[in-house]
């Protein structure tokens, strides 16, 4: 019997999804062990919200680097070394929230690791995935992060109530170092052989090869065009929508498990499989984004540039309105809902600006997502501190924080900035090659 064929780049497409589901894994384990054990030590939130956001301030430090590191060491490499170095810290650092420095440090190298995966999967992807499997392919690999997120909120507080905080650390240090055996082993830099085929000349240049095959990055030799990418109107339109983005995600991820405990009188343990529910419905909706997106362009029903404005508008306002409506229900069922609606068209808006990088910029795709990720960074660091400093300034003025009324300005501003957002893209986004 003949052996089946299997394109090697749906391989490395399905492991970078697992990659983005281990970290984000690791991301949500982080938040609620340290939650648990800073709260039985009655840790004020200015100061949970400061070691919550050490993470961003080393991710923010790796994003441009990273992907200058993957254009010139190759995505695969940088990929391996920081998914080790993650893995390693997490694996060997206590979780004590009296260690403060200790936990600050960690946390700092553990986002600087975690800084280059983002810009090295997007430059292993500009070089494995044709323009037409772009969208469903990166959908597909940042949809593992909804995936991780929605497993680590189902599984981790079961395993903090019966096995202790400490043991997050060990199971996310043993999901990363198994995911760096299997990319060892799996991946490889892509042969030209599993690409399309793409009607040519026998003899035919590399760089043509590659530019028939979709743009791929370019040689590593090419000098990266930063004042153009600096300058450049649609890459501010991605980078004000990621900055977005991550906001009303950090904010969401690291503070509505306090939200529930406060406001809700609910913990994590008690509220069975319907935490999980945002970050499942992020992946289906991310996964949903792609497959639309595609097949409106595919079919020429609607060109790049109108594809991505549509539904990263669609995916946006819908998701501020959400936001904004969450605290007014004030019962578990109905942050359940609101949040899984506006976390989910969030991620239907990725299929907008988060696979815009591959269009603008298919040669320096991993750079362009290093500028336009730093700002998702600074997003977790502005909007995962100034929460808890929201929270510490009501609690000064006599405001009750187990009241939802009083967390209205935590979700309203996430909700503004996906509106305005959703215009800067509207008006500066473009789906044209812009950096050849």
């Amino acid at each position: 019997m003949a052996r089946l064929k299997f394109p090697r780049r749906y391989v490395i497409v399905f492991l970078t999804f697992i990659c983005t589901n281990v970290c984000y894994i690791e991301r949500v384990g982080f938040s609620i062990a340290y939650t648990v054990s800073a709260d039985a030590i009655e840790v004020n939130q200015a100061n949970k919200g400061m070691i919550l956001s050490m993470f961003y301030y080393g991710y923010v430090l790796s994003q441009i680097p990273g992907g200058w590191a993957a254009q010139r060491m190759g995505g695969r490499r940088v990929l391996l070394l920081s998914f080790l170095l993650w893995s390693l810290i997490c694996g060997l650092i206590p979780l004590d929230p009296n260690r403060v420095v200790i936990l600050v440090l960690s946390r700092l190298f553990v986002g600087v690791a975690q800084g280059f995966i983002f810009p090295a999967i997007h430059t292993v992807l500009a070089q494995w995935v044709p323009p037409q499997e772009r969208s469903r392919s990166v959908s597909l690999t940042t949809s593992g992060m909804y995936l991780g997120a929605a497993g680590g909120m189902l599984f981790f507080p079961s395993l903090v109530k019966h096995m202790g905080p400490q043991s997050v650390f060990f199971v996310e240090a043993v999901l990363g170092v198994a995911w760096s055996l299997i990319w060892l082993k799996f991946s490889s830099e892509p042969p030209r052989t599993d690409l399309p085929k793409v009607a040519m000349p026998k003899v035919a240049s590399r760089e043509k090869i590659k530019a028939q095959a979709g743009g791929v990055v370019a040689p590593r030799t090419v000098k990266i065009p930063w004042r153009r990418i600096i300058f450049s109107l649609p890459v501010w339109a991605i980078v004000v929508n990621n900055f977005t983005f991550h906001y009303a995600l950090y904010v969401i991820m690291n503070w509505l498990p306090t939200y529930f405990e406060l406001a809700l009188k609910l913990s994590l343990q008690d509220m069975g499989s319907s935490k999980m529910l945002p970050y499942f419905n992020m992946f289906i909706f991310s996964n949903i984004g792609g497959v639309v997106a595609d097949h409106l362009i595919t079919r020429r029903i609607l060109s790049v540039t109108k594809t991505r404005k549509l539904l990263n508008t669609i995916g946006f306002v819908v998701s501020a309105v959400a936001l904004m409506a969450l605290p007014s229900f004030g019962t578990p069922s109905g942050t359940v809902i609101c949040s899984s609606i506006s976390l989910g068209f969030l991620a239907l808006g990725r299929a907008g600006f988060a696979v815009n990088h591959m269009d603008v910029a298919p040669k320096f795709a991993g750079i362009v997502m290093g500028v336009s990720n730093t700002a998702g960074t600074l997003a977790g660091i502005v909007g995962v501190g100034l929460t808890g400093n929201i929270l510490e300034a009501a609690k000064a003025s006599n405001m009750d924080l187990t009241s939802s009324e009083t967390w209205k300005t935590v979700f309203f501003v996430p909700g503004y900035l996906c509106i305005f957002s959703s215009v800067i893209f509207l008006i500066f986004s473009t789906g044209e090659k812009i950096f050849e």
